[in-house]
C-alpha cells in the first residue's frame, strides 16, 4: 500500500509555515467562511467546517479570528461572499491542472487564472477537460517518528487506503467519506495530524522532458500560490529534481 513515490511532485503543496502569514490566514479563512456558509457553524455538524478550523490551527490562527470567520459564514457579521469554484485547464508541455479557487468575484478570478494560463503557455479549459483523469481523495498530513510498517498497520485500522512517507512525517489518503473518521482513529491513536483536505489525485502521469517547459511550470505554479483567490493547485506532471 505505501509507495506513490508521484506524490513528491505531482501536486503544489500549500506551505503550514509560510513566509507571507497574511495571505496564508486570508486563504485559511476564506475556507473557514465557505464551510460555514454551506453547512453551518457548529463543528460537530458541518465536516468541511471542522477540518477548516483544524487547518486554521495548524497555523496558529488567532481563536478570535477563526470565530469571526465562522460567524462572517453563518451571516452573524457582516463580510465579503465567497464561493468556491474549480477550474480546469493545460499548463505549458500539455500538463493537465486543477486549480481551486475561492473568490468573492468569478468573473475577475476566471480573467486572471485565463491571462496565467495563456501567459505560461496554457489555456483555461472546460469543465471535465481534465477532471476525468483525477480522483478525489482525502489527505491527512502527519509528523511522526514511527516506523513505515508500524505507521501503515494504524492508518488500515482507521480505514485509510495508503501511506507516503515524507521527510517531516507521512502522508495518509483516504476516501473522501472517511476523511473524517480517519482524523478521529488517527489522533485516538496518538498520531499528530497536521493539515487535512480533499485533493485531486492525477491517473495519467506527464514527465516534464523539455527543461524549458519545466521551468514555465515551476514559475506558473509559483504565480498561483500568490494568487490570494486560489486554493489549492493540483496537476499531472513528473518534475526532474532540479528545475
Amino acid at each position: 500500500m505505501a509507495g506513490h513515490s508521484k506524490w513528491a511532485n505531482i501536486k503544489r503543496r500549500k506551505a503550514v509555515v509560510d513566509a507571507k502569514r497574511g495571505k496564508l490566514f486570508t486563504k485559511v479563512s476564506k475556507e473557514i467562511i465557505v464551510a460555514a456558509k454551506l453547512g453551518g457553524g457548529d463543528p460537530d455538524g458541518n465536516a468541511r467546517l471542522r477540518m477548516a478550523i483544524e487547518n486554521a490551527r495548524s497555523v496558529s490562527m488567532p481563536v478570535d479570528t477563526i470565530k469571526r470567520a465562522i460567524l462572517r459564514g453563518t451571516g452573524e457579521l457582516e463580510g465579503t461572499t465567497y464561493e468556491d469554484v474549480i477550474y480546469e485547464g493545460y499548463g505549458p508541455g500539455g500538463v493537465a491542472m486543477i486549480v481551486v479557487c475561492t473568490t468573492d468575484h468569478r468573473n475577475r478570478t476566471t480573467q486572471q487564472l485565463r491571462a496565467s494560463f495563456s501567459k505560461y503557455g496554457g489555456n483555461l479549459g472546460e469543465t471535465n477537460s481534465v477532471s476525468w483523469n483525477f480522483t478525489r481523495r482525502g489527505e491527512i498530513r502527519i509528523e511522526t517518528s514511527r516506523v513505515e510498517d508500524d505507521l501503515l498497520l494504524v492508518a488500515m485500522d482507521v480505514g485509510a487506503e495508503d501511506v507516503v512517507m515524507i521527510d517531516e512525517g507521512a502522508l495518509i489518503f483516504c476516501t473522501v467519506d472517511t476523511l473524517g473518521t480517519c482524523v478521529n482513529g488517527l489522533t485516538e491513536a496518538g498520531v499528530a495530524v497536521r493539515e487535512q483536505r480533499i485533493v485531486f489525485e492525477p491517473g495519467t502521469m506527464v514527465t516534464m522532458d523539455d527543461p524549458e517547459n519545466a521551468r514555465l511550470l515551476e514559475k506558473f505554479l509559483d504565480v498561483l500560490d500568490d494568487d490570494d483567490d486560489v486554493q489549492n493547485v493540483f496537476h499531472n506532471a513528473i518534475l526532474p529534481d532540479e528545475v
